[in-house]
């Protein structure tokens, strides 16, 4: 996305500003490069915010699944309005071209459509983890590091 010119980072650049999530085999491809990059195999691999769809998740299943195992997934939560406050205040000074309430509402309503069945799919696995992130940095970071631990 970072790489100027590049194809995968316009089409990056494109989903982005739709609102719409990139097709997963683009974003698992990038995943495990990156992944590979760091020196992960063998190791712990911390990924955020993926995956995001059902079709993320058998991606990697498909592509990475037999290579890694899966600890617990981390769902951090907060309600719509508060996510539209602190994106928006993101916005003021993050340069991104989704920081906007059009945009962040797009995000949203692919949110509950793309990423809640993955959720529950491995909620139903007892494997999601959920921290409410409304009340604040200093507690949202102490539910987190206990979850660690």
């Amino acid at each position: 996305r970072q790489r100027p010119g590049s194809a995968v980072g316009e089409l990056i650049e494109a989903r982005i500003k739709e609102g719409k999530l990139v097709p997963s085999e683009v974003t698992v491809g990038l995943l495990e490069q990156e992944m590979r990059r760091q020196g992960w195999e063998g190791g712990k691999y911390l990924i955020d915010g993926f995956p995001r769809s059902v079709d993320n998740a058998k991606a990697y299943e498909d592509m990475l699944g037999k290579k890694t195992i899966v600890k617990f997934v981390l769902l951090i939560e907060c309600s719509q309005e508060c996510m539209e406050r602190r994106l928006l205040h993101r916005g003021q000074t993050s340069g991104r071209s989704d920081d906007n309430i059009e945009t962040i509402r797009k995000r949203f309503t692919t949110f509950k459509e793309e990423s809640i069945p993955v959720i529950e799919t491995f909620g139903q696995s007892g494997l999601v983890k959920k921290v409410n992130s409304e009340p604040g940095i200093d507690a949202v970071w102490h539910e987190v590091v206990a979850i660690f631990e």
